[in-house]
């Protein structure tokens, strides 16, 4: 970059309330005169999803989206591993000072950088001293005694506490994904859904219903989602978010809509057949929507 930069550094893979002080702080000292940006990773390239609550919480698209609302026009997300191997030092020289042109740097107080994570604060502030780039620290962000962390958040969501997940994250949990054909049952029994696939490393929240909301050409309308993978009729493919949309009708396949999770409304179960599922779609709609 040509203009001198004020960096928000960070994985941002859920940003949540202490992410959003780093990159509020970023902001406000690009009031300075630098242009705003965001070093992160690709969040597929640093967390896995073999076991329990790991795995990425946004999609890079929906993080993209959240930092362009936010005011970054300038996001450097490289693949993990082509920054890994670089020293503490390397980092700061050749991508902050020299990719970035960073005037100030901007991160949380546990930011580590450096091969093996060998760098933290002090060593960030050394060579900001040595390659022209002031650091600032955002303290950690705390909400009701508890410490906001994607962790926490990964947790909240796994367990189906959606409330407090989205209290954490200071917005609505999104689903944020294409349109895709599904099996079409949905339609066959008076309520069309639209399918969305999480990507393979990403987060799943727990099965069940949701109350919901989406948005569609600036219109938001009321919804119920189900995630899962339709233990009813065999769906055949990966988990999924089912959404119905209340008052909607209109073809959205192949578009990008966000679906956001309000309430967690039941678990998801098995139905001994398609009118037991009726009646249960019915109740929740009661519950979610009605």
């Amino acid at each position: 970059m040509t203009e001198k930069t004020s960096v928000a550094l960070g994985l941002f893979d859920g940003i949540h309330l202490g992410h959003r002080k780093v990159l509020e702080l970023a902001l406000k000292n690009a009031e300075k005169g630098y242009a705003p940006a965001v070093f992160t990773f690709e969040p597929h390239t640093v967390l896995k999803k073999p076991t329990g609550c790991d795995g990425y919480i946004y999609t890079t698209a929906e993080k993209l989206r959240i930092l362009k609302n936010m005011g970054f026009g300038c996001v450097y997300s490289p693949d993990f591993s082509n920054i890994c191997g670089l020293s503490g030092e390397e980092f700061a020289r050749d991508i902050l000072a020299g990719r970035m042109n960073a005037a100030s740097v901007c991160c949380g107080n546990n930011f580590r950088f450096g091969k093996k994570a060998s760098c933290g604060i002090t060593e960030l502030r050394e060579y900001g001293e040595k390659y022209g780039f002031e650091v600032y620290v955002a303290e950690d962000e705390f909400l009701e005694g508890t410490m906001v962390s994607s962790g926490e958040i990964r947790r909240l969501l796994t367990n189906g506490d959606i409330t407090r997940a989205n209290r954490l994250l200071g917005a609505p949990y999104a689903v944020s994904a294409e349109i895709v054909t599904g099996a079409a049952i949905g339609r066959t029994i008076g309520f069309p859904t639209a399918n969305q696939l999480f990507e393979d490393n990403q987060l799943v929240p727990k099965f069940g219903v949701y109350r919901a909301e989406t948005e569609i050409d600036g219109k938001i309308y009321r919804a119920m989602t189900n995630i899962g993978i339709k233990p009813t009729v065999d769906y055949g493919g990966k988990p999924l978010a089912e959404t119905y949309i209340s008052g909607f009708s209109g073809d959205i396949y192949g578009r990008t809509i966000q679906v956001r999770l309000l309430e967690f409304i039941r678990p998801e179960k098995k139905f001994g057949s398609v009118d037991e599922l009726k009646k249960q779609i019915t109740e929740d709609l009661q519950k979610s929507i009605i």
